[in-house]
């Protein structure tokens, strides 16, 4: 590589975020992965994104391979040192200038001296966790291995297979096996017998009972290249690995290389995904990618919901409605909460939008309900406040009416009306939307102090209406009554009776008439007549008594 090679590879590869994902003792670097997440935004890519692996002996130069390819920068080997462990573990980086997002893995060699080969603990579980994750799996072999029985690559094969088949659920994987330093053997006649050393391996590992007769094809799309050798054909390699680079552009598109890839975690659940995973991996236990699935939803979703209620009950505009709605009836109350919950249901749909549906909507339907526990105690202080209101209008309304000469009972009626119908629009304004709410309680309650009113103005009148016909009675009787007295003659008490009927029949008449206006039923009428008229004759009998008890008073005066 020349030095403006050297430079603008250099420059490519600087912001490929390279992280040292599981060490050499398997222990994985979570705070690495958190930060590698947000360096390169992954979280933010929804469905859009590719997981690559490469797996195959050690000092095969995959490492080289993978900077070629993808602009990364990891670690190669230097051949001036002898053949010997590079890569440590799993490293991974983002693959600079493809799209869409592409992270690529690249696992410790297999078959390495520093493990031992009695030690394939690591690389079972390596391999089982690239599997598990990746899109597209690269093994990189060498061409001389190829037909041959006791091959470099075939452990590692079997390994691959046995693993796969213990997440009972096929994702589809797409393998490309890197043929490396190609010799003159043209690729078609290579990829034959490669691609019947595979299906014999296939065939012959053990497999659980519900994949027995599962064929390759179901796990694998089988893809085949050949590279020449990068130490002895520089140029050809360096040709050969960009026209392979450019299959990984849009690689998840139909078509692509990875275009009927299944059951894929959205990236924001990446993380934890691949932390979880790695965990039941280390424990021994059997991976079920089918109940993973569900768990990450389960995890990433009810994360996502809380931190949109989280945002929303700190939302400046919902703390401003909360706080004044305590005081006062806050205009537009439903719109201005519907719309506030419809841009957090929003934000959740879409952060959770790639998740698995039914826990993906189990978490929505637990943070609507949440959500409406919080803005309900608001939505009931509206109601309280729009009570209060057309009672206000009510009473106001309905003086005024009786001020104007308007009857009773038809005053009474036609701002009954009007305030209920006020009271209803009201309730229009304050629904929201994303509840189903009942307003009728508090709007029999409206009903109730609306009666309740009209009761006790009723019967205020009708005491107030009562009390000057009495008045009137009174005066009317009590000055022609005592008059006649004073100048008795024989047919003064005639005369007094005849003055009673006169009067108390004008009395009732003009009495009767004003309580029409009222709508009373006949028995609380007649009873309100009775009671004027047994008035009227109660004031003369008391006025009669008042002058006889003068008597003794004048004689002794005219004596």
């Amino acid at each position: 590589m020349n030095y403006d090679e050297h430079v603008l590879f250099s420059a490519k590869s600087a912001d490929c975020c390279s992280t040292h994902l599981i060490d050499g003792d398997g222990t994985m670097n979570v705070v690495g992965l958190e930060k590698f997440m947000k360096e390169v935004k992954l979280s933010e890519c929804g469905l859009s994104y590719a997981i690559v692996s490469i797996m195959g002996p050690q000092s095969s130069g995959k490492s080289t391979l993978l900077n070629h390819l993808f602009h990364t920068n990891f670690q190669e080997m230097d051949a001036f040192k002898g053949r010997s462990q590079t890569t440590k573990g799993i490293w991974m980086a983002r693959c600079t200038g493809i799209e869409p997002c592409t992270v690529v893995m690249d696992l410790e060699g297999t078959d390495g001296r520093e493990r031992g080969e009695d030690d394939t603990a690591f690389e079972k579980q390596s391999a089982l966790f690239a599997l598990a994750v990746s899109d597209i799996v690269l093994i990189n072999m060498w061409c001389h291995d190829i037909g041959r029985e006791h091959a470099a690559n075939k452990p590692l094969l079997k390994t691959v297979f046995q693993v796969m088949t213990r997440l009972f659920s096929p994702r589809k994987t797409t393998m490309i096996f890197v043929i490396r330093d190609k010799t003159r053997t043209p690729l078609e006649n290579l990829e034959p017998v490669l691609r019947e050393d595979i299906q014999k391996i296939w065939d012959s590992v053990p497999k659980p009972d519900e994949h027995k007769e599962t064929p390759l094809s179901a796990f694998f799309n089988i893809e085949v290249v050949a590279l020449s050798s990068f130490e002895e054909k520089e140029d050809q390699f360096k040709e050969q690995a960009a026209n392979l680079r450019n299959r990984f552009q849009h690689s998840i598109a139909p078509g692509g290389l990875a275009g009927d890839r299944q059951g894929v975690v959205p990236a924001s659940g990446f993380s934890f995904s691949a932390e979880q995973i790695w965990k039941v991996i280390k424990e021994n236990r059997d991976l079920d990618l089918p109940a993973h699935k569900v768990m990450v939803a389960t995890v990433r979703c009810e994360e996502i919901a809380n931190e949109k209620y989280s945002a929303f009950a700190k939302n400046k505009d919902w703390c401003e409605v909360e706080d004044a709605v305590q005081s006062q009836l806050v205009p537009d109350f439903g719109n201005k909460i519907s719309l506030l919950l419809d841009a957090c249901f929003v934000g959740y749909d879409d952060e959770a939008a790639f998740f698995e549906e039914g826990v993906r909507s189990a978490k929505r339907k637990q943070l609507t309900e949440k959500l409406l526990l919080l803005v309900e105690p608001a939505y009931q202080s509206t109601l309280q406040h729009m009570r209060s209101e057309t009672l206000e209008k009510f009473v106001k309304a309905f003086e005024d009416a009786l001020n104007k000469g308007q009857g009773f009972q038809v005053a009474s009626r036609d701002c009954t009306v009007s305030a209920m119908k006020l009271f209803d629009e009201q309730c229009k304004g304050a629904i929201i939307k994303q509840a189903d709410w009942d307003s009728s309680k508090i709007r029999a309650k409206v009903a109730q102090d609306i009666d309740s009113h009209i009761v006790d103005v009723r019967t205020a009148k009708l005491s107030d209406l009562t009390a000057l016909y009495e008045s009137n009675l009174k005066n009317a009787l009590h000055g022609p009554v005592e008059a006649l007295l004073e100048g008795a003659a024989d047919d003064t008490w005639s005369a007094i009776r005849k003055l009673l009927r006169s009067e108390t029949k004008t009395a009732l008449s003009k009495f009767s008439k004003a309580l029409a206006g009222f709508e009373m039923d006949e028995d609380a009428k007649n009873n309100l007549i009775s009671r004027l008229e047994s008035y009227a004759t109660e004031a003369v009998e008391g006025k009669a008594k008042e002058e006889a008890g003068k008597i003794l008073h004048n004689m002794k005066e005219s004596y």
